[in-house]
């Protein structure tokens, strides 16, 4: 029998309210990204990617938060700040792609105020190919679909944040 594939985080719980401190910055946050841990992935993995996506956003097409991709298949977390690409504490090779702030790393929940809350799905997934060739440039939608094809497995948990 094998493990479940599960994701967790230490700074936030499933189905919570995520801790203003990772909200983005101007949205009464340190647009910090939140440590995440992980475990049971999915057997023949090569490659793990992470998406966080807001559902909720008023674009008609949601929000990407971050995108990770690239990311060795024998890790099992990521620290605090990992979002941050002057923080080198993702592990070599790893690439992290433009989230809807136009800025490539972590960027925090801000909905607009009076919105209600807001969903954030935080989804890590066990990819097939031992990375995804992609220009750094590469959409979020273009990221999702190479994601898509390579999936092996996921795990994920969702948590809100409102202003």
């Amino acid at each position: 029998m094998t493990e479940a594939f599960i994701l967790t985080s230490p700074d936030i719980v499933a189905g919570s309210v995520i801790p203003a401190r990772f909200a983005y910055r101007g949205c009464g946050g340190e647009n910090v990204s939140p440590a995440l841990r992980w475990r049971g992935t999915s057997v023949g993995a090569q490659s793990l990617a992470l998406t966080v996506f807001d559902p909720d956003a008023p674009t008609g097409s949601g929000w990407w938060h971050w995108l990770v991709y690239n990311l060795p298949a024998d890790i099992d977390a990521l620290p605090q700040g990992a979002g941050d690409p002057t923080s080198g504490l993702l592990p070599a090779g790893a690439v992290q792609g433009r989230n809807d702030y136009g800025e490539y790393g972590w960027g925090g929940p801000c909905p607009p105020p009076g919105h209600g809350p807001h969903r954030y799905v935080f989804t890590l997934y066990a990819l097939k190919v031992p990375c995804l060739d992609l220009p750094r440039e590469a959409s979020a939608a273009a990221i999702g679909f190479h994601i898509h094809f390579a999936r092996l497995g996921e795990a994920s948990f969702t948590a809100i944040y409102e202003r």
